[in-house]
This record gives structure tokens, sequence and C-alpha cells, in this order.
């Protein structure tokens, strides 16, 4: 900047003070670059006598590259009281400005001059309106846009497809993309990304394996959404050919990029795979250690995810970071390391500075609560510094469950079902512990209420992925193509077990009709015997499900392990079961 006045001054002595294309040069500088003062940009601003568009637009860029947001806004008005005539270059700026600032009626006004001073054919400008209209939630105006453009280039039909996106409506954002008259890659992405932020994954691999068949190069962007799918599904055999593919073509592996794929592993089972990407990494940024340490967190790994963190200190690349320490508290949770855990949750504090927050209180009652340690939970829960929210008192009615602790859970089950009034989980819970302990008006109380309000139970389903095909299971299904040859394994699988001592465990189960049979048909237990059927002998079998495993399919799980010799590997909502010559990983601390 110092050189710069220096320049400034000369102008001055040169009598150019007043002149637009001299003073505009000097104001494009403090404006926009990173040496730049935007101060002193208006300060010169201010000066001119007669400022044209070009000085206006450089001043509008500024703004918001400085996200001041209102002040471009009120320098649009000052150019039109001026009558200063904005072009095509003024406008798009403006209207980010005021979808930044949330200034819908003044960004009708900048709509209604986009098309009186003739640019509504100009696509930088109409694709800034479609984004705008979109970030107001008014899809039907970001459409009407869209619909009158006569040339749309590729940002005007992505911006739609994710606009859709963004608020769930996956079919119009799939409609919008079959009208496409030419699909590049970066259509594809938000195609694919639509339905995997929608939880629409198998639709998702459908799309993948069109584009593919359609020759369609994977970039960067679908690799990332796809892992993402392959991530929610259990796809380990999916993830590992993009991964492959990702290595073959030398696709950039970004921050961003290199977690999704450590995450995939992690996800599906193979924490040894995750590491050895994580690992391999010339640049660990703060994220990727977030997520190694979280997945050796969800395989019950807390004393690796603690010497990973030593390790990240001892390294000194990045610093810890709120997330950090969930991960590493949630590691101790599901460890039962109580000591390590108090010593870390004190210890961010002292030595980062990190106030805990609410997912740092989560943790430490999950990790006093698995112990037994209730009345210490509850202590903690009682001396927070704010409200415990719903996620913490569910981490302390997840104990009583454990631990059968039904004055506690009494307590806390009815606040959390009034915070959370629709997820059955919270009322299955409570009416599970009145049923333990044979207080069944009370479980009919809880029935009655969920009716009254109209909760139905989530149904729990398990997946398994084939020769790259991901099969779903629901309790007693019998839609799967191979359903008969499933169910006859189910019984030989059963049958077996209870040779080796396994007794149906229906203890505080009361959502279920013909208990012995619906246990025997739990979704996970569909997925296990198919996975016998179609793996070779000794092959690992790796099952998702979307609830919590519950204590007569953990049972079942560690005896089918040992009598067919095999390693299954099941993911439930809350963490991983490695089952494995009749134990499980968890050591039963789950």
């Amino acid at each position: 900047m110092a050189e710069l006045k220096q320049h400034h001054a000369q102008i001055i002595k040169l009598g150019l003070c007043s002149d637009n294309d001299a003073v505009g040069r000097v104001i494009k500088f403090c404006s926009l670059s990173q040496s730049g003062d935007l101060n002193y940009a208006h300060h010169l601003f201010d000066y001119l006598p007669h400022p044209d568009a070009f000085i206006y637009n450089t001043m509008f860029r500024g703004y918001l590259q400085a996200q001041l947001h209102r002040n471009c806004i009120i320098l649009y008005a000052h150019m039109l009281e001026r009558f200063v005539t904005p072009n095509k270059f003024s406008l798009p700026p403006v209207i980010r400005a005021c979808c930044s600032d949330g200034a819908v009626e003044e960004a009708k006004q900048v709509h209604a001059h986009v098309v009186k001073l003739g640019f509504a054919q100009d696509s930088y400008c109409q694709n800034n309106l479609i984004h705008m209209y979109v970030n107001f939630d008014s899809l039907e105006e970001a459409r009407r846009v869209f619909d009158k453009m006569d040339k749309k280039d590729d940002v005007s039909w992505t911006t739609l497809i994710s606009g859709y996106s963004q608020y769930g409506s996956v079919d119009e954002a799939l409609s919008v993309f079959e009208s496409m008259p030419v699909k590049n890659s970066a259509a594809w992405n938000a195609v694919i990304a639509a339905h995997v932020q929608n939880n629409r994954f198998h639709e998702a691999f459908n799309l993948f394996n069109r584009m593919r068949n359609e020759n369609v190069a994977m970039d960067n962007f679908v690799a990332a959404s796809m892992l993402a799918a392959c991530t929610r599904l259990g796809a380990l055999d999916q993830g590992e050919w993009i991964h492959n593919y990702i290595k073959t073509r030398s696709i950039e592996v970004d921050p961003k990029l290199a977690t999704t794929i450590i995450d995939m592993y992690c996800k599906c089972g193979r924490v040894d795979k995750a590491y050895e990407v994580f690992d391999s990494l010339s640049s660990k940024k703060v994220s990727s250690w977030n997520c190694m340490i979280g997945g050796l967190s969800m395989h019950g790994k807390g004393k690796d995810a603690i010497a990973l963190l030593k390790k990240m200190e001892a390294e000194n690349t990045v610093t810890p970071d709120y997330v950090t320490f969930v991960n590493v508290l949630s590691a101790c949770a599901h460890s039962g390391l109580v000591k390590e855990g108090r010593y870390y949750f004190s210890y961010m504090t002292e030595v980062y500075s990190i106030a805990p927050r609410m997912e740092h209180y989560g943790c430490l009652v999950d990790l006093l609560g698995r112990a037994g340690l209730l009345d210490e939970a509850k202590k903690v829960i009682n001396e927070m510094p704010m409200r415990a929210d719903v996620g913490v008192l569910g981490a302390l009615l997840g104990a009583c469950r454990i631990h059968g602790n039904i004055d506690i859970a009494e307590e806390i089950g009815k606040q959390v079902i009034e915070l959370e009034p629709e997820n059955s989980g919270r009322y299955v819970l409570l009416a599970n512990l009145y049923a333990k302990a044979g207080r069944y008006d009370e479980v009919a109380s809880i029935r009655k209420l969920m009716n009254d309000r109209g909760v139905k139970k989530v149904a729990g389903f398990s997946m398994i992925e084939f020769e790259g095909t991901v099969s779903e299971f629901i309790a007693g299904g019998r839609n799967h193509l191979h359903a008969k040859e499933i169910y006859e394994k189910v019984e030989e699988m059963m049958a077996r077990i209870r040779e080796e001592g396994y007794v149906a465990d229906n203890d505080g189960v009361v959502f279920e009709e013909d208990l012995e049979n619906s246990l025997n048909y739990h979704s996970e237990k569909l997925a296990i015997a198919f996975g016998l059927l179609k793996t070779k002998a000794r092959e690992t079998i790796r099952v998702t499900k979307n609830l919590r495993v519950c204590r007569d399919c953990h049972v079942a799980s560690k005896l089918i392990s040992m009598v067919y010799d095999r390693e299954i590997v099941v993911r439930d909502r809350n963490r991983f079961h490695h089952f494995r010559g009749g134990l499980c990983s968890c050591n039963d601390y789950w």
C-alpha cells in the first residue's frame, strides 16, 4: 500500500485525481487485492465527482469479497440515485449481495432492473438470479427464470438441479437432468449428489452405473458423492472400486476427498485400509486426523484413538480442534476408558482452551453411564453450564437401559420424549425398561401415547453387499429373490447355535408379536444367512444395520461366527461389532 500511495500522489500532482481511468485503477487494487485497503478505496471513491459503472462494479466486488453485503446494496442504490446506468457486470454482484444478506425485497427490485435494462438473456445475470431464488426457498421463481432462458449453460442446469436437491425435491432434480441435451460431469455430479444427500442411495448407484456406461469420466466431485453413498450403504466393494479408479486415473485427492475415502473404509468395516490411506497422505489436514480418530472410535479401538491423538500432537502440523476431542471422548466411551475420558475432558480446556460443548458433555455422560456411574453422569448433566439437549439426556437414558435403572430412566425418559416427540426409539426404550421391571400398565400407557401422537416404531433393516449389489432386509421380509433359501438357512443357523446353548433373549422386548419367531427373523439374521449362502468359506460377512443391534442378535451373531468359522462385521447405529470365534470386539460393552 505504501508504494500505491506514492502512485496516488503522482496522480494528484498530475491533476488526474478526478480521472475515472487513473483513479479507477487505484480503487481496483485497493478493493480487490489481498494487499489492498478497502477503506482507502472507499475514501478515493467518495472524492470522485462522476464515478462510472466500472468503478461502481469494482466497489461492488470489493464489498462482496469483504462480505460487506449491505454496503454493496446501499452503494447500488447510490449508483441509481446518481443516474449511473448499470451494465451487465453491475447486477450479478448486487444479486449475490442480496442473496447473502437475505434482502428479498431489494432482490426482487434488482431482478426487475435486469429485465428493464435488457439483460434478461444474459446467462451470468440469470444464473445468479436462479441461485438467489433457490437461496430464498423460492423454487418456483427459480424455475421461472430458468424456463425463460433461451441459452442455458452448464451453470444454469446444475444450479437448478442442486436447488431442487437442497429442498428434497429429488424427482424434480432428476426431471431437469433428464431434459438436458448434453450431460457433462458437473450435471452428473449434481444429480447423483441430489440422490445421495436425500438418502436415495440405490438410485444414486443406478445413475452412477449409467454414467459409467455412457463413458462419462468420473471426477473428484462424483467420486466424493459416490463414496458417501458407499459409506451409508456399507458397499465396500463399490467403494474399493472407486478408490482404485481414483488412483489409476490420477484424480487429485484434495483434503475433502481424502477424508471421504478414509470415512468410507472406516464405516465399511475396513479400519485397516482407512489407516493405510491416512498414513499415505503427504499432508494431513485436521479433518483427516479427526476422521481417522473417529473411525478407531466406532470400532472400539479407544487406546489406538488416544495413541493417534498423541501422534497428531507430536507431529505438530495441525492443532486438535473441538471435533478431535469429541471423537477421543467417544472412543473412551466405546472402550470403557473412564479414567482416560475424564482426563481428556479436562485436558482439552487446560491445554487447548477448548470449552466443552454439548457434544463433549454428551460423550462424558455416555462414558460414565456405560460404566454404571449413573449418579455421576446425572451430576454432570445438572452442573452443565447450558441446558442439556436430547442427545445428552438420551445418552443417560441409554445407560439406564444397559444397567436396568428404572428410577432414573423414568425421570429422564419422559423429558426425552417431550423434547423429541416424533422419535419412536425414545418411547420404545422406556417401554422396554418398564416391561423389564414388570410394569405393564406403564407399557400400555407408552403404547397409547405413541398411538395418540401417530408415532410409529421405526422398522429395522439390514444391508449386505454381494458382487457390487446391495441387498436390503427387514425383519420377517420375504421380498428377496432368494427368500426361500435364506429362510431355510436361518432355520439351519438357529438349530446349530441352539446346540451350542443359544436361548432366545426377549427380555424387555414388548413391541413384537410371536416373540421367538420374530427374533429369529430379525433383519441382521436374514442378512447374515444371505452372506453364508453367497460368500465363500471363511470369507468375512459385512452387514450394515440402521438401528442398535439387539441383545438377542448380538448373542446369536457371536455363536454363528463360531459354528460357521466366519468373521461377521456388523455396523449398527452407534458402532462396529467384529464377531469372531464366539466373541465380539466390543467385549459385550455396547
